[in-house]
Order: C-alpha cells, then structure tokens, then sequence
C-alpha cells in the first residue's frame, strides 16, 4: 500500500511541474535543480568563527532565483562505509531550473559571500542534480 501511494505521489508531481518538457523545436528545458554544497571548515577556526559562517547561508538566502535555501551539520547516523559525516555544514538550494541557477552561480550577492566567507573553509564539494 505504502508503494503504491509513492508511486501514485511521484507521477502526479513529475507531471505537474514538468521535470523534462520538450516544445515543438525539441529543445529540452530542464526543470526543478537541487544544488547541494559540502563545506569542511578550517581546522583552526574558533567557535566564534564557525558560528559567524552561518551569516555566509543567511546573505545567500537574500538571491530571489532560489526556490528554498536550507543548512544543518552532519547527522549522527550509524557509521558505515557509504556515509560520509566529515563535513562541517551542507547547504541545499532548489531552482526552478537551469536558468535561475545560471543567475544565482553568478549573482552579486552570491559572489560577494563568498569573497567574504572563502577564507573559513579548507574544501568545498557542489552536487546539483536535476528532479
């Protein structure tokens, strides 16, 4: 039953929002984007520092492409070998689609943050993955 329900919720929201139209021309849009970012912040960075990185997600949160911003730690899950808790914060960003996430990659406010905010990490790993 539960399957099923699954199912039946996946295909009414991948017709609704259209994840893959084609027009007339058969060109592809692309639909909804989730962009994922892993930061590990530098070793050395007190706990002041580290509290102050959030302010990094609350200045992109002012870009108007984005569709829904939000940011947390690692979870405590059990250990095994294909989870990887090493990060320090993990951003994800939802876009309506390719062209809000082209303006977002360059936005003023994007790139300001991160000039202001680049020295606190040490590694940054982007997943986007298309819905």
């Amino acid at each position: 039953m539960k399957r099923r329900n699954f199912i039946q919720v996946g295909a009414i929201s991948a017709a609704s929002v259209g994840l893959l139209s084609c027009n007339s021309n058969k060109e592809t849009t692309y639909g909804p984007l989730i962009h994922s970012v892993y930061f590990w912040l530098k070793n050395d960075l007190n706990e002041e520092k580290k509290e102050e990185f959030i302010n990094f997600f609350k200045e992109l949160s002012r870009i108007d492409v984005i569709q829904t911003l939000k940011y947390g730690k690692p979870a405590p899950t059990n250990p095994r070998p294909v989870v990887d808790n090493s990060f320090d914060y993990n951003l994800i960003v939802s876009f309506a689609n390719m062209d809000d996430i082209n303006v977002y990659e360059t936005h003023p406010i994007h790139l300001a943050a991160i000039e202001k905010f680049k020295d606190y990490w040490s590694k940054v790993e982007v997943k986007d993955t298309m819905l």
